[in-house]
């Protein structure tokens, strides 16, 4: 999981001397590409959050507790599940106290709480895995067009996990969501080419990606999906961040507009009463000079 604004303090401390060099992630190239103006209102004009989904606080809480655990794996000291347990709750309360949560129809916080727990049970019942390699690992590598350039910036993958399993290296990415993922998903995802492309760099060795994908049914499951990457993948990457790097440039910003985007979004009210471009009605903040934010 790329790092977001509401992730857990100490993983920010590690992350912080690779992020402050001025670089690409995966959570900036998909805000873009999901919503340009998003994009803006975070990252260009930096709006405060008036709140925080109660999704991506799960999520969250989630992937700090499963990066302990997995930490305590590669140290040769387990954890026990209480253990776990313990770290989600503290997680939680600590992001609780620093941004207001929205929650869902029918949410509050004990069944947000509650779900968290019953994914890591399941996950923290099944086999540990052979090895870790890393957690959580900063990972900067350049990024080369199809003309063989490397682009001004690089690129900044943090995966979730790298282990070695049967001699092979894989990348796993954990998802919390509401519903099974497709095939198809996993083999277009842009994320899966970053960290195909990081770990290439770092370990000279081609993994597998293995999504893992933690569904917040009634009774939760778990999913595993894998996919790889060619170099072709990995050229096309650098191509999609050049041709955003170029539209922020050109001051692109524009709304795009869907009940996924818009349902739980920060910026649902400064989005409607955007009225256009700075430069056609002067109804935006003038733009300050870019600079591409760290994750």
């Amino acid at each position: 999981m790329q790092s977001h604004s509401s992730c857990h303090p100490s993983a920010q401390t590690r992350r912080r001397p690779v992020a402050d060099r001025p670089h690409w992630s995966y959570s900036q190239i998909s805000q873009y590409l999901r919503c340009p103006l998003s994009y803006y209102f975070d990252r260009i004009a930096k709006l405060p959050k008036p709140f925080v989904s109660s999704g991506l606080i799960l999520g969250a809480t989630v992937h700090h507790a499963l990066a302990e655990f997995h930490r305590g794996i590669q140290a040769r000291k387990a954890m026990k599940l209480p253990q776990v347990k313990s770290i989600l709750a503290l997680t939680f309360a600590e992001m609780e106290d620093r941004e207001p949560i929205q929650y869902r129809n029918g949410e509050n916080r004990t069944t947000v709480l509650d779900q968290a727990v019953a994914l890591l049970e399941l996950y923290c019942g099944e086999a540990v895995p052979e090895e870790v390699v890393a957690v959580e690992e900063p990972l900067l590598v350049p990024l080369f067009n199809r003309d063989g350039e490397a682009l001004r910036k690089p690129l900044l993958a943090i995966p979730d996990l790298l282990t070695r399993e049967k001699g092979e290296l894989t990348v796993s990415e954990f998802k919390t969501s509401g519903r099974r993922f497709s095939e198809s998903e996993t083999d277009s995802a842009l994320q899966a080419s970053c960290y195909a492309l990081a770990v290439q760099e770092r370990y000279d060795e081609q993994p597998r990606v293995r999504y893992t994908v933690l569904v917040k049914t009634k009774t939760p499951q778990i999913q595993r999906l894998e996919t790889i990457r060619c170099n072709a993948d990995l050229i096309r990457l650098a191509e999609i961040v050049q041709a955003v790097e170029r539209a922020i440039e050109a001051k692109a910003f524009y709304p795009i507009e869907s009940a996924m985007n818009c349902s739980t979004c920060p910026f649902f009210k400064p989005c409607k009463e955007w009225q256009g471009s700075s430069e056609r009605s002067g109804s935006i903040i003038e733009l300050p000079e870019l600079e591409v934010a760290v994750c």
